[in-house]
Protein backbone atom coordinates (compact mmCIF):
# COMPACT_ATOMS: atom_id res chain seq x y z
CA UNK A 1 0.00 0.00 0.00
CA UNK A 2 1.67 3.10 -0.76
CA UNK A 3 2.30 5.55 1.48
CA UNK A 4 0.75 8.70 1.26
CA UNK A 5 2.79 12.33 0.71
CA UNK A 6 2.44 15.08 3.62
CA UNK A 7 0.04 17.65 2.02
CA UNK A 8 1.47 20.64 0.20
CA UNK A 9 1.50 23.11 3.06
CA UNK A 10 3.11 20.65 5.57
CA UNK A 11 5.65 20.51 3.23
CA UNK A 12 5.94 23.95 2.44
CA UNK A 13 6.25 24.53 6.38
CA UNK A 14 9.49 21.83 6.68
CA UNK A 15 11.43 23.90 3.55
CA UNK A 16 10.97 27.07 5.00
CA UNK A 17 11.75 25.81 8.39
CA UNK A 18 15.07 23.91 7.24
CA UNK A 19 16.06 27.21 5.06
CA UNK A 20 15.60 29.40 8.19
CA UNK A 21 18.17 27.04 10.09
CA UNK A 22 20.52 26.46 7.27
CA UNK A 23 20.91 30.67 6.85
CA UNK A 24 21.06 30.94 10.74
CA UNK A 25 23.75 28.63 10.82
CA UNK A 26 25.69 30.25 8.02
CA UNK A 27 25.33 33.61 9.37
CA UNK A 28 26.71 32.66 12.23
CA UNK A 29 29.85 31.10 10.47
CA UNK A 30 29.98 34.18 8.80
CA UNK A 31 30.03 36.85 12.02
CA UNK A 32 32.40 33.84 13.83
CA UNK A 33 35.20 34.23 10.84
CA UNK A 34 34.54 38.17 10.66
CA UNK A 35 35.46 38.24 14.51
CA UNK A 36 38.67 35.94 13.95
CA UNK A 37 40.04 37.69 11.02
CA UNK A 38 39.08 41.39 11.55
CA UNK A 39 38.51 42.25 15.73
CA UNK A 40 41.22 41.57 18.34
CA UNK A 41 38.13 39.50 20.95
CA UNK A 42 40.52 36.58 20.65
CA UNK A 43 43.32 37.18 21.94
CA UNK A 44 46.75 35.76 20.50
CA UNK A 45 48.43 33.14 22.35
CA UNK A 46 52.21 35.19 23.87
CA UNK A 47 54.84 32.30 22.97
CA UNK A 48 58.28 33.32 24.73
CA UNK A 49 62.10 33.29 22.96
CA UNK A 50 64.83 33.28 23.53
CA UNK A 51 67.59 36.73 23.30
CA UNK A 52 69.38 36.31 20.16
CA UNK A 53 67.09 32.77 19.01
CA UNK A 54 68.72 32.45 15.57
CA UNK A 55 65.28 30.45 14.62
CA UNK A 56 63.66 34.11 14.57
CA UNK A 57 66.19 35.82 13.43
CA UNK A 58 65.71 35.69 9.12
CA UNK A 59 65.40 39.04 7.59
CA UNK A 60 61.69 40.40 7.03
CA UNK A 61 60.84 39.27 3.45
CA UNK A 62 58.25 42.67 3.26
CA UNK A 63 54.13 42.60 3.72
CA UNK A 64 52.21 39.80 2.13
CA UNK A 65 50.84 42.46 -0.65
CA UNK A 66 54.04 42.82 -2.23
CA UNK A 67 54.76 38.86 -2.50
CA UNK A 68 54.61 37.11 -5.96
CA UNK A 69 51.38 35.40 -5.31
CA UNK A 70 49.80 38.54 -2.85
CA UNK A 71 46.58 37.31 -0.76
CA UNK A 72 43.76 38.66 -2.46
CA UNK A 73 44.75 37.47 -5.43
CA UNK A 74 44.98 33.84 -3.89
CA UNK A 75 41.76 34.45 -1.68
CA UNK A 76 39.68 35.41 -4.58
CA UNK A 77 40.88 32.36 -6.86
CA UNK A 78 40.08 30.21 -3.97
CA UNK A 79 36.95 31.68 -3.89
CA UNK A 80 36.14 32.52 -7.66
CA UNK A 81 37.52 29.31 -9.26
CA UNK A 82 35.33 26.92 -7.37
CA UNK A 83 32.41 29.11 -7.55
CA UNK A 84 32.87 29.17 -11.86
CA UNK A 85 33.60 25.28 -12.07
CA UNK A 86 30.81 24.39 -9.93
CA UNK A 87 28.62 26.47 -12.20
CA UNK A 88 29.60 25.41 -15.40
CA UNK A 89 30.12 21.53 -14.29
CA UNK A 90 26.76 21.38 -12.99
CA UNK A 91 25.04 23.60 -16.42
CA UNK A 92 26.90 20.93 -18.28
CA UNK A 93 25.34 17.51 -16.32
CA UNK A 94 21.96 19.15 -15.98
CA UNK A 95 22.17 19.61 -20.06
CA UNK A 96 23.13 15.38 -20.19
CA UNK A 97 20.50 14.24 -17.88
CA UNK A 98 17.74 16.61 -19.91
CA UNK A 99 18.53 13.53 -22.34
CA UNK A 100 16.88 11.37 -20.47
CA UNK A 101 13.23 11.44 -21.26
CA UNK A 102 10.57 13.06 -18.19
CA UNK A 103 14.34 13.78 -16.05
CA UNK A 104 12.10 17.13 -15.05
CA UNK A 105 8.92 15.10 -13.77
CA UNK A 106 11.11 12.48 -12.03
CA UNK A 107 12.89 14.74 -10.21
CA UNK A 108 9.65 16.77 -9.48
CA UNK A 109 8.35 13.26 -7.72
CA UNK A 110 11.36 12.80 -5.91
CA UNK A 111 11.62 16.59 -4.62
CA UNK A 112 8.20 17.96 -3.53
CA UNK A 113 5.16 16.48 -5.43
CA UNK A 114 3.14 19.21 -6.84
CA UNK A 115 4.19 21.75 -4.04
CA UNK A 116 7.12 24.18 -4.21
CA UNK A 117 9.16 22.40 -7.14
CA UNK A 118 12.75 24.06 -7.94
CA UNK A 119 14.44 23.67 -11.62
CA UNK A 120 17.40 20.56 -10.48
CA UNK A 121 20.01 23.11 -12.21
CA UNK A 122 19.10 25.70 -9.40
CA UNK A 123 18.72 23.34 -6.93
CA UNK A 124 21.91 21.72 -7.11
CA UNK A 125 24.10 24.71 -7.95
CA UNK A 126 22.75 26.33 -4.96
CA UNK A 127 23.44 23.24 -2.72
CA UNK A 128 26.65 22.97 -3.67
CA UNK A 129 27.90 26.95 -3.54
CA UNK A 130 25.99 26.81 0.17
CA UNK A 131 28.19 23.78 1.26
CA UNK A 132 31.31 25.12 -0.27
CA UNK A 133 30.58 28.46 0.81
CA UNK A 134 30.11 26.85 4.34
CA UNK A 135 33.30 25.02 4.53
CA UNK A 136 35.14 27.79 3.42
CA UNK A 137 34.12 29.88 6.40
CA UNK A 138 34.62 27.12 8.63
CA UNK A 139 38.29 26.52 7.34
CA UNK A 140 38.93 29.77 8.26
CA UNK A 141 37.36 29.56 11.58
CA UNK A 142 39.75 27.00 12.43
CA UNK A 143 42.93 27.93 11.00
CA UNK A 144 42.23 31.11 12.78
CA UNK A 145 41.18 29.26 16.16
CA UNK A 146 44.75 27.34 15.37
CA UNK A 147 46.73 30.27 15.07
CA UNK A 148 45.06 32.28 17.75
CA UNK A 149 45.81 29.26 20.19
CA UNK A 150 49.71 28.37 19.02
CA UNK A 151 50.95 31.72 18.68
CA UNK A 152 53.65 30.34 16.33
CA UNK A 153 56.19 32.70 15.80
CA UNK A 154 57.45 33.76 12.40
CA UNK A 155 61.37 33.25 11.07
CA UNK A 156 61.40 36.54 10.73
CA UNK A 157 60.07 37.25 14.41
CA UNK A 158 63.06 39.38 16.12
CA UNK A 159 63.01 41.79 12.81
CA UNK A 160 59.72 42.94 13.72
CA UNK A 161 59.81 42.85 17.38
CA UNK A 162 62.99 44.62 17.56
CA UNK A 163 63.35 43.82 21.19
CA UNK A 164 65.71 46.55 23.68
CA UNK A 165 68.06 43.49 23.97
CA UNK A 166 70.05 46.09 26.31
CA UNK A 167 66.80 46.66 28.42
CA UNK A 168 65.75 43.36 28.80
CA UNK A 169 69.18 42.14 30.13
CA UNK A 170 70.16 39.54 27.17
CA UNK A 171 73.62 38.81 28.64
CA UNK A 172 73.19 35.04 27.63
CA UNK A 173 71.72 33.48 24.54
CA UNK A 174 69.82 30.91 27.21
CA UNK A 175 67.81 33.98 28.31
CA UNK A 176 64.26 33.55 27.82
CA UNK A 177 61.83 36.48 27.24
CA UNK A 178 57.97 35.97 28.00
CA UNK A 179 56.99 39.16 27.89
CA UNK A 180 54.25 40.84 25.53
CA UNK A 181 56.08 43.96 26.21
CA UNK A 182 59.27 43.35 25.26
CA UNK A 183 58.79 44.34 21.28
CA UNK A 184 58.83 47.29 20.71
CA UNK A 185 57.80 46.69 16.86
CA UNK A 186 54.42 47.77 14.88
CA UNK A 187 51.81 46.00 16.86
CA UNK A 188 50.22 44.91 13.79
CA UNK A 189 53.18 43.48 12.17
CA UNK A 190 54.07 41.56 15.45
CA UNK A 191 50.26 40.21 15.73
CA UNK A 192 50.74 38.78 12.44
CA UNK A 193 54.57 37.22 12.86
CA UNK A 194 52.36 36.06 15.98
CA UNK A 195 49.92 33.85 13.70
CA UNK A 196 52.16 31.61 11.66
CA UNK A 197 50.86 28.11 12.16
CA UNK A 198 48.55 26.44 10.35
CA UNK A 199 49.09 28.47 7.25
CA UNK A 200 45.92 30.16 5.68
CA UNK A 201 47.10 30.28 2.40
CA UNK A 202 47.31 26.46 2.01
CA UNK A 203 44.43 25.22 4.43
CA UNK A 204 42.14 27.17 1.66
CA UNK A 205 44.09 25.92 -1.20
CA UNK A 206 44.02 22.39 0.20
CA UNK A 207 40.34 22.87 1.02
CA UNK A 208 39.03 24.58 -2.51
CA UNK A 209 40.82 21.62 -4.44
CA UNK A 210 39.90 18.60 -2.30
CA UNK A 211 36.12 20.11 -2.32
CA UNK A 212 36.01 20.59 -6.35
CA UNK A 213 37.84 17.05 -6.25
CA UNK A 214 35.27 15.07 -4.37
CA UNK A 215 32.01 17.02 -5.80
CA UNK A 216 32.89 16.48 -9.70
CA UNK A 217 33.65 12.94 -8.74
CA UNK A 218 30.35 12.19 -7.39
CA UNK A 219 29.02 13.65 -10.39
CA UNK A 220 31.07 11.49 -12.75
CA UNK A 221 29.88 8.86 -10.51
CA UNK A 222 26.56 9.39 -10.87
Amino acid sequence: MPVPSPPPLLLLLRLTSMLYFQMVIMAGTVMLAYYFEYTDTFAVNVQGFFCYESAYRKPYPGPEESSAVPPVLLYSLAAGVPVLVIIVGETAVFCLQMATRDFENQEKTILTGDCCYINPLVRRTVRFLGIYTFGLFATDIFVNAGQVVTGNLAPHFLALCKPNYTALGCQQFTQFISSAEACSGNPELIMKARKTFPSKDAALSIYAATYLAVSKSEDLIL
